[in-house]
């Protein structure tokens, strides 16, 4: 694989790589994927992007991740967010898949609204095979908004056409969080083997006593033995148990301190170093949080 990566900085460089024509708008774009060929030889290219990338496909069509693989299915609409990369694993010819995928650079939201949510819709962050998958009333609603982009597009820009745009990106962008939660009802069993994988891995983790070497856990740590990013595995903890990654790993921490402040001689800076604190002051702070009371307030109680 070549070490290259192609990055494209704006919608016409975008276009320019795939021999398109001028985009109608300097910020976003919307592409037919029935136009985009992949020959062999691109196969194993790395792409970036400095644009957001929302992207729908009727058909199987590989990509490469980070480490994971994913080929799309019917009715699944992938996110990325600026800087990351994905490789090309399949060739494919013009007209052979049908969708859509729509670019659009961070400053055609910058001084808008959306410019202080979009940090907030998570999925921009989540790997690609945690993508969402969509039923076709749902596809439907999502494709009408990018039509009603296009056809903004279409039109001679004006002093609205930036709200117009950005608006029904936002419209977009709720109706994709309420369509997450959705995925996330329906797969709640698998997401329960996930919640029991958190606690297995916090267990595990103290009884190796990686917090000697390691420290406190981290959610990257349980994300990766669970196999989903950080940020889906928050939002699904969230949206199963009411308390996020970090919830967790604070409350397995708090419940252990409280057995040895009551089990143990151990003075509060044994405690804290054992549970992987540099700092004792850093567990005191996040047990009074917890439970109203300093750890030697618990202790004498």
């Amino acid at each position: 694989m070549s070490s290259e990566i192609i990055r494209h900085k704006t919608a016409t460089e975008l276009h320019s790589h795939f021999g398109f024509e001028e985009p109608r708008h300097p910020l976003i774009t919307i592409v037919d994927t029935a136009r985009i060929a992949i020959p062999e030889e691109g196969i194993g290219t790395r792409v970036t992007s400095d644009m957001y990338h929302i992207g729908l496909k009727d058909k199987s069509c590989g990509l490469d991740y980070g480490r994971n693989h994913y080929d799309f299915n019917e009715g699944t609409l992938v996110f990325m967010a600026p800087d990351q990369v994905f490789t090309f694993t399949k060739s494919q010819e013009l007209g052979e898949v049908q969708g859509w995928l729509l670019y659009f650079h961070p400053d055609l939201i910058r001084g808008m609204p959306l410019a202080d949510k979009i940090d907030d819709f998570n999925f921009f962050s989540y790997d690609v095979h945690e993508a969402l998958h969509l039923s076709k009333q749902e596809e439907d609603t999502i494709t009408q908004c990018v039509e009603m982009i296009s056809q903004e597009l279409d039109q001679r820009i004006d002093n609205h056409s930036q709200t117009v745009i950005v608006s029904t990106i936002e419209l977009m962008l709720n109706h994709c969080s309420r369509f997450y939660e959705r995925q996330f009802i329906t797969r709640s069993p698998q997401n329960k083997d996930v919640v029991s994988k958190v606690e297995a891995c916090l267990k595990e983790y103290f009884a190796a006593d990686l917090v000697s070497d390691l420290g406190v856990p981290t959610i990257q740590y349980l994300a990766e033995k669970c196999n989903v990013s950080t940020y889906y595995l928050s939002d699904l903890l969230k949206k199963e148990t009411g308390r996020t990654a970090k919830d967790h790993i604070n409350d397995y921490i708090i419940d252990k301190a409280k057995t040895r402040l009551l089990g143990t001689d151990d003075s509060i800076n044994q405690i804290a170093y054992t549970l992987g604190f540099n700092y004792p002051h850093y567990f005191s702070r996040l047990f009074k949080a917890k439970t109203g009371l300093t750890p030697q307030e618990y202790r004498n109680n």
